[in-house]
């Protein structure tokens, strides 16, 4: 992968939030390997949890698509509030390890909604 005034990869998604709503409510258990309990309970604080859900399924997403993955476990992009308010992203197992091993030193991610759709672009660094 080449960098470009040092950006090693870029992703974008974006999402129905009514998908990702019916399926959650289909099958319970999704929310259990797509989101980590920390993106979960962070969803639940909110009026309308799907569509904070499906923010960071996008984001996973376009995480996934910057580092060219094929196979991962979503619970490997977490999707975590920073400091100062705005989401970050944080790696784990495999996953972190593919984006050392590209050189990847950061991953940016922006998150976006309105009622019908969530999208997510992440830039890594």
């Amino acid at each position: 992968m080449g960098t470009i005034d040092g950006v090693n990869g870029v992703g974008i998604d974006q999402l129905e939030i009514d998908r990702l709503e019916q399926a959650l409510a289909r099958r319970p258990r999704l929310a259990e390997r797509l989101f980590t309990a920390g993106e979960r309970a962070y969803a639940a604080e909110r009026a309308r949890p799907g569509q904070h859900l499906a923010a960071r399924f996008c984001a996973k997403e376009a995480v996934a698509k910057a580092l060219g993955l094929t196979a991962w476990d979503f619970r490997d992009v977490e999707v975590v509030r920073g400091s100062d308010g705005p989401p970050r992203v944080v790696l784990h197992g495999p996953v972190a390890a593919h984006a050392d091993a590209l050189g990847v030193a950061a991953v940016h991610v922006s998150l976006t909604h309105t009622r019908r759709d969530a999208s997510a672009i992440a830039i890594l660094a």
